[in-house]
């Protein structure tokens, strides 16, 4: 139904118009999506017949050397042959002739062998390559479809209720999708390059065991298979790992300091040779779920920060429940880093900002290159 023209919007087609472009763009990324994985499956592919060729190519290329001695040798044994014609019988000048040009025969084909071969990994290495960035560029363009996509259906799916309301509400919700996107992000790398490379692995070393056991033997098959279990073991660790980072069940249940002390229990034990302290003053306040839940993820983004970029032997945690707000401590003794300096992962520190700022607090961060890290959040307890 039309309204006033003058003051009123027709909402109900402005709500359709936007559905069809939201059903058009979703379209469009599963599309760009489905090629991606097919994409994905060809690279993986292509490696595990990349990774045949190379071993294939050094069976060719011992042959050949092989083949290339004997063929010296053989030849040196004609010209012997050849210059005391009265000492050796027809027979024997004979084999030595065949000997040398049959030699000299399979090292060509060897040689020709090892050529095709080469040609292959070359050609083989280029596609990947060509490939790989395909991969990535697809990639990139699903991640910008999906933030236009969760604009489009955060803010602007029901643009008429949106246009009633306080303007400032649509910069709020600019701020929130964009670190949603970027936790997506996030977790779609940790993913990518933790257990599906170590999966991906699997998959090439188990076609490869089959192969070791026709040509090396049992032995040799059973290392492989050793080192396979290895990385199933360190994949399901990280699989874990990323669940845990998604939401610690026990944030709920038992509160932040019980949850920091298991996840900092547990960045010990996946990390070796870092030691974590954990302090707690006072007696805990228990905060609504959105405040427990912002304050573990600036307490993780830290010690992963310091984990990941310092190479810390030590990290310190104390939080210091006061009358009216809370303080959160994060030191470290790794290789600091300069605060000016724009970095790759300057967004998390930009997260946490807008984290700290979401719940009126306010973050400092002390470090310097060579001196470690301090950071220090201040967070007030609500209604206060």
């Amino acid at each position: 139904m039309y309204l006033d023209e003058k003051n009123k919007i027709d909402f109900q087609s402005i709500d359709f118009i936007f559905n069809r472009m939201i059903e058009n763009i979703t379209n469009s990324k599963n599309d760009i999506f489905v090629i991606c994985e097919q994409s994905r499956r060809t690279y993986e592919e292509m490696k595990i017949e990349l990774e045949l060729i190379k071993q294939k190519l050094k069976v060719v290329i011992a042959k050949s050397d092989t083949l290339a001695r004997q063929t010296q040798m053989a030849k040196q044994r004609l010209v012997e042959v050849s210059k005391n014609f009265g000492k050796y019988s027809e027979e024997q000048i004979r084999e030595a002739y065949e000997l040398a040009h049959d030699l000299q025969m399979q090292l060509s084909l060897s040689e020709a062998e090892e050529k095709s071969l080469r040609e292959k990994r070359d050609d083989l290495e280029r596609r990947l390559k060509a490939l790989y960035d395909t991969i990535q560029r697809a990639d990139h363009i699903v991640n910008q479809v999906n933030v236009v996509l969760n604009y489009l259906t955060s803010d602007l799916k029901n643009v008429g209720a949106a246009l009633e309301e306080a303007k400032i509400k649509h910069d709020f919700g600019i701020k929130i999708i964009a670190a949603q996107e970027e936790e997506r992000k996030k977790l779609s790398r940790e993913i990518h390059d933790g257990p599906a490379q170590m999966m991906a692995n699997v998959l090439m070393r188990a076609d490869l065991i089959e192969r070791i056991y026709r040509d090396k033997g049992i032995e040799e098959a059973m290392k492989e298979i050793s080192e396979l279990k290895a990385t199933v073991r360190e994949a399901l660790s990280e699989v874990r790992r990323i669940i845990y980072d998604l939401r610690p069940m026990a944030l709920d249940d038992l509160g932040i300091v019980p949850t920091l002390k298991k996840y900092l229990s547990t960045i010990m034990d996946y990390n070796k040779g870092v030691d974590v302290h954990f302090q707690s003053y006072n007696s805990e306040i228990r905060l609504p779920s959105n405040y427990e839940v912002a304050i573990f993820r600036l307490v993780q983004e830290c010690v992963n920060n310091a984990v990941k970029h310092g190479s810390p032997t030590e990290i310190w945690v104390k939080l210091e429940w006061n009358k009216k707000h809370l303080n959160v401590i994060v030191k470290d003794n790794g290789r600091g880093f300069d605060i000016d300096e724009k970095r790759e992962h300057s967004f998390g520190i930009i997260g946490m900002r807008e984290r700290v700022e979401i719940l009126d607090g306010s973050m400092e961060i002390k470090t310097k290159i060579g001196s470690g890290t301090i950071v220090i959040f201040k967070i007030p307890y609500p209604n206060n």
